[in-house]
């Protein structure tokens, strides 16, 4: 039985028992997650809030060898902590190879910055003064993180929190409990004292109660989400009433622009890859992909052909994607799916696949899993559900436009600002898509998918309050500004009133 831990000891959840189940294989439970209560989580924010001064006191190039240690213990698991998110999640074991990875990367990252949490000396306006800066952590940190990136998304916050100072409570998906219990025990074996790092296994109304107590009584003092944009913002109203900016990272609806002079065969690889693979369920995945009028026809032949190619199916072999995440994201999926309207055109089959409902190449037996078909859609516009909503699926939207300028209007057209990509051979539309569109990152001649451990990751608009995750920037997440003024002259100096000012001739001209 998975269950919440606190200060490193296993926590008896309430009533509740849910399984864990491989979405590729529904009669194979994973594992069994006792679901916490409201009481329980606040529990465990005591305990990191407790915890947070002693951890804050381990100076941080020492704290950057625990992150040393968790990335070692990561690596030497990897092979491990891979196939088992992709039996609990279904994600092709190719690609989550790459998210362990990207908790390795990330680590080795953040090991250097333990020596490198810079502030600043700052010249004085006064004499025998002098100013400094200092970043100092933020205190105890609230995670709350989506289970389509299980393992990768949640080092993004719980490596820099940790290496800050700061201490954590990580609220795992229910669905995903069994590797971020895999994950917990890696990282509080590298190092972690009890109580600087809690694992709450929890479903999101009693996540939100526990979370709301903990924030009136001070045990919290930044949250961080991945979600979906509706929770985000009752998490930004939450935190907002407590004078909080939390870390939201969103949905997307992430355009991809097809201009007259890319290589078509480029953008259809692109195009497949970001709108198809994890079936979809990424929130850097393509929602729309915007196609310039005179080569539209040819990038939709093309585009069907390599879909209709692509092997689906068993996420132990090599697939393009595997199932559906669970069976709460089927029956989202499918409501999307009602979204196609009369005047869309259609390439494909739909839904679910079946023995009734077959997909020629099929990998293995689609009547054990979530399987669902891929599906285009040409000719959404603005106005149309399918067009402005995030749909969380293997489902990829299609247009022409007509010039540039429509192309960016219609990028940003659903408010979502989370990742785009343009296909182009002329630099001078590269940079001026890259001006217009409203989006926190840009490729060109890449997918929207694909983030480097290193580069700022992170949304505006719908897809979040432009909070940055990964690199340096989200050093800014979790620590904040500290300014000291030292005046070692022996009188009271008065800033601003008592500024040395040299003489100049201002009215001298040649």
């Amino acid at each position: 039985m998975l269950s919440s831990m606190i200060d490193g000891v296993p926590v008896p959840g309430g009533a509740r028992v849910q399984d864990s189940r491989n979405p590729a294989d529904l009669a194979d439970v994973v594992g069994q997650v006792a679901l916490a209560d409201a009481d329980t989580v606040t529990a465990a924010a005591r305990s990191a809030h407790a915890a947070q001064r002693a951890w804050a006191d381990v100076p941080a190039p020492v704290r950057g060898q625990v992150i040393a240690n968790i990335g070692a213990l990561v690596e030497a698991n990897a092979e491990a902590l891979a196939r088992l998110v992709t039996r609990e999640i279904g994600k092709p074991l190719a690609e989550s190879r790459g998210e362990v990875q990207e908790i390795v990367d990330t680590c080795r990252f953040f090991l250097g910055e333990g020596r490198r949490l810079y502030g600043q000396t700052v010249p004085s306006e006064m004499p025998d003064k002098q100013l400094f800066t200092f970043r100092e952590p933020v205190g105890t940190a609230m995670i709350i993180t989506a289970g389509n990136f299980p393992v990768a998304v949640p080092s993004w916050y719980l490596v820099p929190a940790l290496l800050c100072g700061n201490t954590v409570v990580w609220k795992p998906a229910a669905y995903a409990a069994a590797g971020a219990d895999a994950l917990y025990q890696l990282f509080v074996r590298g190092g972690l004292p009890a109580g600087v790092l809690n694992l709450v296994q929890a479903d999101g109304p009693e996540t939100f109660a526990g979370l709301s107590a903990a924030l009136d009584a001070g045990l919290v003092h930044k949250v961080g989400f991945t979600g979906s944009t509706e929770v985000g913002r009752a998490i930004g109203e939450l935190c907002g009433r407590h004078l909080q900016s939390p870390c939201l990272e969103l949905g997307g609806k992430n355009p991809m622009v097809v201009t007259e002079d890319a290589d078509l065969d480029l953008a259809v690889e692109g195009a497949l890859f970001a709108g198809f693979g994890t079936a979809g369920q990424r929130c850097t995945s393509l929602g729309t992909v915007l196609v310039h009028e005179s080569v539209h026809g040819e990038f939709l032949r093309r585009f069907a052909a390599a879909t209709a190619a692509a092997a689906i199916g068993d996420p132990t072999r090599e697939v393009l994607y595997g199932p559906l995440l669970d069976e709460r994201f089927a029956t989202s999926y499918e409501k999307y799916l009602g979204w196609i309207e009369g005047g869309h055109r259609v390439l494909g089959a739909t839904g679910r696949i079946t023995p009734d409902n077959p997909r020629a190449g099929f990998v293995g037996d689609p009547s054990t899993g979530l399987f669902y078909h891929p599906v285009i859609v040409d000719g959404v516009r603005p106005g149309d559900a399918l067009f402005d909503n995030e749909t969380f699926g293997p489902i990829v939207g299609v247009t022409a436009y007509r010039s540039l300028d429509e192309a960016i209007d219609l990028a940003n057209a659903p408010g979502y600002g989370l990742s785009s990509a343009i296909y182009t051979t002329d630099p001078a539309k590269a940079f001026a898509f890259r001006r217009g569109i409203g989006a926190g990152m840009v490729s060109v001649n890449n997918s929207t998918s694909g983030a480097e451990a290193h580069l700022p990751f992170g949304g505006n608009g719908r897809s979040g309050n432009g909070s940055r995750q990964s690199g340096m920037w989200v050093l800014d997440q979790f620590t904040r500004w500290q300014a000291l003024n030292w005046d070692y002259s022996g009188r009271l100096q008065k800033a601003q009133l008592e500024v040395a000012v040299l003489p100049a001739d201002l009215d001298f001209r040649l």
